[in-house]
């Protein structure tokens, strides 16, 4: 009876056993997800960065729209009063020219003075003309190049109110779609599946007692209605990628054949996952990437069974497509 359990357990572990090749291939594509997820964050990063900086140079702008009106308010106030003088000299100028007209018969020696009095006004005249001409290119000046800041004000705005928008309907999308998700995973709540929403992304963590039975690659019965549950709601989405990372604790890998070691095995769940979702959930396989993440991104201590029990876990993180975003922040 016993040669008969051993050799069961033989057949079963070298059924288990993966090529070298597969191995490899998997070792790659693990790679390839972190590369991706990499680039996904520091996209983000870029588009936060992005957005920050326009509403600064909004900001900015705005100040500099207020002092310009502030200046030509005082360059027309400067404006005004002069021209308020222009015309009080004119009248004087036309004054004395009356007056000297009237005394011409008097003597030569008012007429000097009249004469002199008469030299002065005109001079001071022509300065205060001059200084009224520049004035009045200065504000000129001030009009256009606030004319040309409240343009360039109005296509900044207008475009953070693109980006805005377009990252308010996709916030807004992927909320509904965790909605949907989360009312779809119901029956799994309280199994060791969660479904939470964390930087314009959704994550769906199973952990892997719901999945697999202790050491093994291959998923149970109720972890593959699960994720069938999961396929057939996300199945439609074309607007997505979906990363599927394994992770283990920190306890070593006991088993044997090609799997060497918790990255291994992590790398191995998440592939038997993406191909459940994609065999008989009917998933595009293109939007779907298999990764592990090892012992090395816990969620809770190692310390108690409890925190092990979480870390075990796989987790398929759905990100928005942003290609849109970045059109407008590259134009």
């Amino acid at each position: 009876m016993r040669i008969v359990m051993a050799l069961a357990a033989l057949a079963l572990f070298l059924g288990s056993c993966v090529p070298a090749k597969q191995y490899n291939d998997l070792k790659a594509t693990q790679e390839k997800c972190e590369n991706e997820r990499q680039d996904l964050t520091n996209s983000n990063r870029t588009l936060t960065a992005e957005n920050d900086e326009l509403k600064a140079d909004l900001e900015s702008l705005q100040k500099k729209h207020s002092r310009l009106k502030e200046d030509t308010t005082a360059l027309n106030k400067d404006y005004r009063r002069l021209r308020l003088k222009q015309k009080d000299l004119d009248d004087r100028n036309q004054e004395l020219l009356t007056r000297l007209q009237s005394a011409k018969d008097e003597g030569s020696e008012e007429n000097k003075k009249l004469v002199k009095i008469l030299r002065d006004t005109q001079e001071d005249l022509l300065k205060r003309e001059d200084r009224l001409r520049e004035l009045e290119q200065q504000m000129n000046a001030k009009e256009r190049r606030l004319a040309d800041l409240e343009e360039e004000l109005k296509d900044r705005e207008a475009r953070v109110k693109e980006l805005e928008d377009i990252i308010a309907e996709k916030d807004a999308a992927v909320r509904a779609l965790k909605d949907r998700i989360s009312q779809a995973l119901l029956g799994f709540k309280d199994k060791g599946l969660t479904v939470e929403q964390r930087n314009g992304k959704i994550y769906v963590s199973l952990e892997a007692q719901l999945l697999f039975p202790s050491g093994s690659t291959v998923v149970n019965a109720e972890g593959k209605k699960a994720l069938l549950d999961l396929s057939e709601v996300i199945r439609d989405e074309k607007d997505i990628t979906i990363l599927v990372e394994g992770h283990t604790d920190t306890d070593p890998y006991n088993g044997g054949g090609a799997i060497k070691d918790n990255w291994d095995l992590s790398v191995m769940r998440a592939t038997a996952v993406v191909k459940i979702m994609t065999n008989e959930g009917k998933m595009d396989q293109t939007m779907l990437t298999a990764a592990g993440r090892g012992e090395y991104v816990p969620v809770a201590p190692n310390t108690t069974a409890e925190g092990k029990a979480k870390n075990r876990r796989i987790e398929v993180i759905l990100t928005p497509n942003l290609d849109k975003l970045f059109e407008i922040i590259n134009e």
